[in-house]
């Protein structure tokens, strides 16, 4: 029930949330001196990439709690967590192809964030054909974990990747290249948003995988 609850609060505060920062984003914030108004994109892009890192860290420590506590409901938690992630960073490659189109003249192009996103979004696929193919619960619950903690070595890459390797991805911390007032208080207002729809995302589905367990359960001993 608290639970619900909580999800709940979430739901409602999202729905004021959310068409706000759109309207911050398209209305308030001031257009982009250099690239224009398709610099918008850059705040739901970077807040799909940290709502992104934020979920996979979930799956990270909740990988490790199941592989120490042998408990099903880290598991369940992992996964839904890995759900919501692969989502983000689904919508990373699409909002970040769309933001590079009219930037860099190209949907794509290989530089070291880039291709280390593409490879997270590739461990996480795998994460999830792994899981659709093996049928004993635990041997499914082990070999996750472990893709779920390996996996997540890719995010630190992906936060220092322009600083290892030449990159033309945009810095914004570079000299002359921040953002104004105005455009880092909608920054911080969408991150908080996405934090938020981040955190409600995972409790649905970890509330719907519970019951999916205890559907199954129950049916086993139906079937007894």
């Amino acid at each position: 029930m608290k639970t619900n609850r909580t999800i709940s609060i979430l739901f409602f505060l999202l729905m004021v949330m959310m068409p706000l920062n759109l309207y911050l984003i398209f209305k308030v914030a001031p257009t982009e001196r250099i690239m224009g108004d398709v610099q918008r994109i850059f705040y739901l892009h970077v807040s799909l990439a940290s709502g992104a890192f934020l979920a996979f860290t979930c799956t990270f420590v909740s990988s490790i709690l199941f592989l120490w506590k042998k408990n099903l409901v880290w598991d369940s938690a992992a996964s839904a967590a890995a759900e919501t992630g692969l989502l983000f960073a689904t919508l990373v490659l699409v909002t970040g192809s769309l933001w590079a189109r009219p930037i860099w003249n190209v949907w794509w192009t290989w530089d070291p964030r880039l291709l280390t996103v593409l490879i997270l979004w590739f461990i996480y696929v795998g994460y999830f054909l792994l899981r659709g193919g093996i049928a004993d619960r635990f041997k499914k619950a082990q070999y996750s974990a472990v893709i779920g903690i390996i996996g997540y070595i890719d995010i630190p890459v992906i936060r220092y990747a322009t600083k290892w390797w030449k990159s033309i991805h945009p810095l914004l911390s570079r000299e002359g290249g921040g953002l104004n007032p105005v455009m880092k208080n909608v920054m911080f207002f969408s991150l908080a948003t996405f934090l938020v729809l981040t955190v409600f995302l995972f409790l649905f589905r970890f509330r719907l995988a519970r019951i999916e367990e205890r559907l199954q359960k129950l049916k086993k001993l139906t079937e007894d």
